[in-house]
């Protein structure tokens, strides 16, 4: 009778055990799940890529940022209603850097043009822009890198509220024509990359205006086999003698190329400028006076994607003044004659046949031209609320 009672004590003991164990398994697995790094998580549910060095980012999640949708429990790669986060450069271009295995999107999504102003403060032609985007909405995205110390107000909003409010991202200081203006248009790939139904990504300042209505700007560049890039090598001193002696070996004088700051690419070429760890760095080290701007992607187009040019951009801009800077247009100079010289006075190639329709922007007009462009838009431009069909 001893002896069987002295066999049910550990028999108790080990059932104790081994629920003991069983429930600190249960609290281990879920204690570990919320301390594991937001980046970590985000790393293993949806990336094949190593996570970023850096411990933890700890920001607000953008799906918190974004409207419902198609995307179900993908909100936030699409759709996004604000742009402010709070995470680093190299947190956000580690993650603009992803690249989906699968190429068809799991949900429902227009492809978009992502239109990234890069201005030093206001947006003095705003009302025009507005007239340009009206009704096509979800079909366009809007991104601006203003300097940071600029505490203007944001465009007046029109009744139905302004397309520029809450698009300015996180931005940091820039000097015209050094290295960190180059670092400007990065970060504003970086964050229209973050938005997977942005397919296009257009740069432009605050002195922009379009030439066109909405829906011919959205299929000129939604429909284009190439990127428009201007990539050339141009001999003498504001070509090729401002390549810099230490880029060599890393990149030779014959690769060095020079072309408009205003470009337009696609996502293949945006994610290799937000990926790239072979020239970008070069430039920064070594590129303090050799304007980043206009040589930077045009080398990078021209080393990486020499066929995915058109060669041009789709930007208008006067130099035939001379000098550093391109003419400016004033209120005087705007006539119904001169922005049709800008839309349909060039010739170019456009998908391998030939068109008048080369430049689908112009600059520089300053904020004394918006009245007078306001007065042409409507039926030079065709901005009559046209809207793309849905």
């Amino acid at each position: 009778m001893t002896e069987a009672k002295n066999m049910k004590l550990p028999v108790s003991l080990f059932l104790q055990s081994l629920l003991l164990c069983g429930l600190g398994f249960a609290l281990g697995t879920i204690s570990s799940f919320y301390l594991t790094p937001p980046t970590l998580r985000f790393y293993l549910q949806h990336s094949s890529t190593p996570p970023p060095p850096s411990s933890t980012i700890n920001h607000t999640p953008a799906a918190e940022k974004q409207s419902g949708g198609g995307g179900g429990g993908l909100g936030e790669f699409h759709e996004l209603r604000e742009v402010m986060h709070d995470m680093t450069e190299g947190e956000l271009l580690w993650r603009a850097s992803m690249v989906p295995r699968v190429k068809k999107l799991p949900f429902e999504q227009r492809p978009k043009v992502a239109f990234l102003f890069l201005t030093r403060g206001e947006l003095p032609l705003a009302p025009l822009w507005e007239r340009f985007f009206e009704g096509n909405e979800g079909s366009y995205s809007i991104y601006v890198h203003a300097d940071p110390d600029f505490n203007g107000s944001e465009p007046e909003p029109e009744p139905h509220g302004s397309v520029f409010q809450c698009r300015r991202i996180p931005s940091k200081t820039v000097s015209w024509g050094g290295m960190n203006m180059m670092e400007a248009e990065r970060r504003l790939l970086a964050n229209a990359l973050l938005d997977f139904s942005n397919q296009r990504f257009v740069l432009l300042s605050e002195s922009c205006i379009p030439l066109f209505d909405f829906p011919t700007v959205y299929s000129y560049l939604i429909n284009s086999t190439r990127v428009h890039v201007e990539s050339k090598d141009v001999p003498g001193r504001a070509g090729r003698g401002r390549f810099p002696a230490r880029f060599r070996p890393r990149l030779q004088p014959r690769l060095w190329r020079k072309g408009s700051q205003w470009f337009e690419v696609d996502r293949e070429v945006a994610v290799a400028v937000v990926a790239d760890r072979d020239y970008f760095p070069l430039f920064q080290k070594h590129c303090s006076r050799c304007y980043a701007d206009e040589h930077y992607l045009p080398t990078l187009v021209g080393v990486r994607f020499p066929a995915r040019t058109h060669n041009r951009s789709v930007t208008w801009v006067n130099w035939s003044r001379g000098g550093v800077h391109p003419a400016m247009y004033s209120g005087e100079h705007v006539t119904a004659e001169l922005l049709e010289a800008m839309r349909n006075g060039s010739s170019c190639d456009y998908n391998g046949r030939a068109t008048r329709t080369c430049f689908l922007f112009a600059r520089k007009f300053s904020p004394s031209s918006l009245r007078r462009l306001m007065r042409f838009a409507p039926e030079l431009m065709g901005f009559k609320s046209k809207a793309i069909a849905k």
